[in-house]
């Protein structure tokens, strides 16, 4: 199913938008497509951070310009695949995500899990337990991405161990 999210949106897709295919992702209920822009062309011995500031500008003019027409290719694929779209655009080294969700998950934690997650909000770290959590995933996503990538690369190979199982 990705891979028809990914075929619709490259083909749906203005092919002035981007300097080639979208990166198109997708879960159970968010699709996220990623294109990259054109790098900006700026005079040697440019400063790193006024590079990263001409690519985010870049980055915001792709969002200002598109905006309508991405909200309607988001609504028809919304239609057709029944899960909400988000934006980003990537410049060189910069990258924006600039309409995506952010879902409540549920989760029982004993007292000593609660216990770091509260820690984490008194230290100042995070605003909330919710915020305290996330910023655990994201720091396992840093730490473990080469394990949870094979993980990911195994979830693949037993679904399609499933597909082509006798129950289909």
């Amino acid at each position: 199913m990705s891979e028809d999210i990914g075929a619709w949106f490259a083909a749906r897709l203005p092919k002035t938008w981007f300097a080639g295919p979208p990166q198109v992702s997708s879960d159970s209920e968010e699709i996220l497509v990623i294109g990259d822009l054109p790098d900006v062309e700026l005079a040697g011995g440019t400063a790193p951070e006024a590079r990263a500031a001409a690519r985010v500008a870049r980055i915001d003019r792709f969002r200002e310009e598109t905006r309508d027409e991405r909200v309607k290719i988001a609504r028809e694929a919304e239609r057709r695949f029944r899960r909400k779209v988000a934006w980003g655009a990537r410049c060189g080294e910069e990258t924006r995500v600039f309409t995506t969700l952010s879902l409540p998950v549920m989760t029982r934690l004993r007292m000593p899990e609660r216990a770091i997650l509260d820690t984490l909000v008194a230290g100042g770290v995070a605003r909330s337990r919710s915020d305290a959590l996330a910023w655990c995933v994201r720091l396992v996503g840093m730490h473990q991405a080469d394990w949870i990538e094979k993980l990911r690369e195994a979830l693949v190979k037993v679904e399609e161990a499933r597909r082509k199982g006798p129950l289909n």
